[in-house]
């Protein structure tokens, strides 16, 4: 599989043009894609759409949407549109939010989390397909198929923490998507529950897509502040909690800094300048990583949206990209 780097758009917009410099970015670069993140302040699928009439057509990603928000059917049709009307693959991963937003969205938690996503992913990706589908299941039943119309390829992928998502990953998705894992978990962790998953399933190993934090290094910028504004929800987290420790990373709810840092010092967040940077995705892609995907959230919401570019064309030039 080739080896890539992506880009996560660093901002929450309202409209498609506040997103617009960084399709444009990815368009004129060496970026594989553009990547956006379930929010509620805007449907990430319209934004992309929009894009796309803007005449930014870009291969897209998703990472994660959230599976209480929307039926594999529709699922399976908003991501097979987003990929007809750019005109390039889509890569749409699912995830079913932590155990609270379940409660809130559907009364109730998944009683087994890794048969749902199986569920879900088994019948999107067969609707994608074109197939006919009669899925009976305990939480995603469909009876149908979808249309047949010409698009690119959609790739289905799953969110992937811990060694059993990471298993069902590998049975039923064509990518895994990781968030926060440093590489030498990815590598020891993630990746044998992949095989075993596609191993049992008689398919091949989904490549993988590694969500990472960045925080270049510049004038003035406390690198671990920035981290720590992009990401303390999710060491809030307790399955983000569970699995940075797995990877020996100590989380301290009180003391978001401090988690940063150690994240940083475990290579699961990228500080430094373009050498240094460079250097962090490399070792992503030499732990398995077919796909690292940069995620400047929190110089974002700290610096807004110009330095971040700035960070990223640096980077980009820096190393020939």
């Amino acid at each position: 599989m080739s080896r890539s780097v992506s880009v996560v758009l660093p901002i929450v917009p309202t409209r498609a043009e506040q997103a617009a410099p960084f399709a444009a970015f990815v368009q004129w670069r060496a970026a594989r894609a553009l990547w956006l993140g379930q929010v509620l302040l805007s449907e990430q699928h319209q934004i992309m759409a929009q894009l796309g009439g803007m005449g930014l057509r870009v291969p897209f990603g998703t990472g994660v949407s959230l599976m209480p928000l929307r039926h594999p059917v529709q699922a399976a049709l908003e991501a097979r549109t987003l990929a007809a009307v750019t005109g390039h693959p889509v890569t749409a991963g699912f995830g079913p939010g932590a155990p609270a937003f379940q409660r809130a969205a559907l009364g109730a938690p998944y009683a087994s989390p890794l048969t749902a996503c199986r569920e879900y992913l088994h019948l999107v990706r067969r609707l994608l397909d074109g197939a006919e589908v009669d899925q009976r299941g305990n939480y995603f039943s469909y009876t149908g198929s979808l249309p047949p119309t010409p698009a690119p390829p959609v790739e289905v992928g799953l969110g992937v923490l811990r060694p059993g998502m990471a298993r069902v990953a590998g049975e039923a998705a064509d990518v895994a998507v990781t968030w926060l894992a440093p590489p030498s978990y990815l590598r020891d962790v993630i990746l044998p529950a992949l095989r075993a998953g596609a191993e049992a399933a008689g398919r091949p190993v989904p490549r993988v897509a590694a969500i990472v934090p960045m925080a270049a290094a510049a004038d003035g910028r406390d690198v671990r502040a920035a981290l720590a504004a992009g990401h303390a929800g999710h060491f809030a987290g307790p399955h983000y909690a569970d699995m940075l420790a797995r990877a020996g990373v100590g989380v301290d709810p009180d003391d978001p800094l401090a988690t940063a840092g150690r994240l940083a010092a475990a290579g699961g967040a990228l500080t430094g300048g373009p050498d240094e940077l460079a250097a962090g995705i490399a070792a992503y892609h030499e732990a398995g990583a077919d796909e690292v995907v940069l995620n400047n959230a929190g110089v974002g919401m700290l610096e807004g949206p110009r330095p971040v570019l700035r960070d990223l064309e640096a980077l980009f030039t820096g190393n020939g990209w």
